[in-house]
């Protein structure tokens, strides 16, 4: 199965009048920020520039001052350091205001801030792909955001390889070998757990393999 197969199923969700949003979903380093990027590149090719957005949930980290506050900074990057009710109020107005831009925070990896205004989904934009860890869980804020999405897929990948892939990550942000190490074993893999064992089944299993994409459901 070909990334054009992905590509003509997010396109599929789009309706003849108005914009349509996709969610990606997964445990950390599945590969969801691979899979997206992949897919707004392919559609850009397609359909042209202004056609799709790319708008991570990413933007919605808490700031280290909130999470000072709440006492979780140690486990940042958990469902309750992010702002999930300002995540499916974006989601909302990306499909109700369409006649402007809408502007989204990013996340700034270096600092590992959030950053106000880093993203516009400009009015002509026909889909936007938006990928998170939590998309699926039960609780009533990221079932909210869920609704403001046309479908959630799910990506699924390697443990093996994804283990090794969050810690690198980790590494190249600033954290020494150990501490990336232990910070994908004691935060990341808790997270992955809870995503696990907790999640609503997804619209779609998208299967990120060396041979490329596959998809299911």
């Amino acid at each position: 199965m070909s990334l054009h197969d992905l590509v003509d199923a997010a396109c599929a969700l789009v309706p003849d009048r108005g914009r349509a949003v996709l969610g990606i979903a997964g445990v950390p380093g599945a590969g969801k920020t691979t899979l997206a990027e992949e897919l707004v590149s392919a559609i850009i090719r397609d359909r042209g520039p202004g056609w799709v957005a790319h708008v991570p949930m990413d933007g919605f980290h808490l700031a280290d001052v909130q999470l000072e506050r709440l006492g979780v900074r140690e486990r940042k990057g958990a469902p309750e350091t992010f702002d999930a009710g300002g995540y499916a109020a974006l989601l909302r107005r990306l499909h109700t205001e369409t006649d402007r831009p809408v502007y989204a925070p990013g996340f700034e990896r270096t600092l590992e801030q959030p950053i106000a205004g880093a993203m516009v989904v400009e009015p002509g934009a026909r889909l936007v792909i938006s990928e998170g860890n939590y998309l699926l869980l039960p609780d009533p804020a990221w079932r909210e955001a869920r609704a403001a999405m046309d479908a959630v897929w799910l990506v699924e990948g390697d443990d093996r390889v994804r283990v090794e892939r969050l810690v690198a990550r980790h590494e190249r942000f600033g954290k020494t070998p150990d501490a990336a190490a232990s910070w994908v074993a004691t935060v990341d893999e808790a997270n992955s757990a809870l995503i696990r064992s907790q999640s609503d089944p997804p619209d779609r299993i998208v299967h990120n393999s060396p041979n490329g994409w596959r998809f299911s459901g």
